[in-house]
């Protein structure tokens, strides 16, 4: 699932493959904006953490569940 993150005082987003489910992403989203982390932590598809200071975070987008296209399409 793609997930991008706006960060203040930044000219691009952040944009990372989760194997999280949208309900787990939106926990740990929720528990940054809230304050009960001081860091928006994820990991990505490759095992890469991604830490964001909670306090910098402008918005954060998550994506729909995308299973991977294979082969060829007929038009």
């Amino acid at each position: 699932m793609e997930v991008k993150i706006g960060v203040q005082h930044a000219n691009r987003e952040l944009v990372l493959e989760s194997e999280l489910s949208p309900a787990e992403v939106e926990q740990v989203v929720a528990d940054a904006f809230s304050g009960k982390s001081n860091l928006l932590s994820l990991t990505d598809e490759k095992g890469r953490k991604l830490l964001v200071p909670a306090d910098r975070l402008a918005y954060v987008e998550i994506g729909e569940v995308s299973s991977r296209k294979v082969g060829f399409g007929a038009i």
